[in-house]
């Protein structure tokens, strides 16, 4: 998930960009590019196989000037193609975390920010009594087809378990936002459970 060329605790100065979505360490992340400032950048990140950074907005558009939360993601470019409307189109992969210092805002309007990586989360064996979330999580992920098929499982990690299902389920950005940021896997395990449950009770009331 995380190359390791970065330490926790070090400061690294990386391009930034800003979306309407919260990015989770080993989670794929689809873009189509069509503004100049990310096309450049993507094209520098791709050359050099270096990350960028993802941030939620706070405030604004993707499009524009946006304020964004602090703690993003790191994402590494794994895939590119050239749509058929001349967009190019990239997935990448969440890797560490970071929280965001400083930013300024270039010329050409591209955002970069001086950033703390943050400690990478030790791994955790999923409960037992939590091995039905993972058959659940196993379902979802064939159905949601090419963008899943080729990403590394570990069902027996309860922090990749409950990282894939926040990313997943239709929750506030926020409350994502909130998982990314203070979260361990057993505090998501049981926000996931109770949201299924939450969606059983609702499936099985009376019309």
């Amino acid at each position: 998930m995380f190359r390791g060329e970065f330490s926790y605790n070090e400061t690294v100065r990386i391009p930034l960009f800003p979306l309407n979505t919260v990015l989770f360490p080993g989670g794929p992340l689809p873009l189509r590019i069509f503004e100049a400032r990310y096309i450049d950048m993507i094209s520098e990140r791709m050359q050099k196989d270096a990350p960028f950074g993802v941030l939620l907005i706070k405030e604004g558009q993707e499009a524009g000037p946006a304020s964004t939360y602090e703690i993003g993601t790191l994402a590494r470019i794994t895939d590119w193609y050239q749509g058929s409307d001349g967009l190019l189109g990239i997935t990448a992969i969440g890797e560490q975390r970071f929280r965001l210092l400083s930013v300024e805002r270039q010329a050409d309007g591209l955002n970069v920010g001086q950033v703390e990586l943050l400690p990478v989360e030790e791994p955790v064996a999923l409960p037992e009594e939590y091995r039905k979330i993972a058959h659940i999580l196993g379902g979802v992920l064939d159905d949601l087809g090419r963008l899943y098929s080729s990403l590394e499982r570990n069902y027996d990690d309860a922090g990749w378990v409950t990282y894939r299902f926040v990313e997943v389920l239709p929750i506030d950005l926020e409350q994502k936002q909130a998982c990314l940021e203070h979260s361990t896997p057993i505090e998501r395990l049981q926000l996931v459970s109770d949201l299924l449950d939450s969606v059983r009770s609702s499936t099985d009331a009376p019309n």
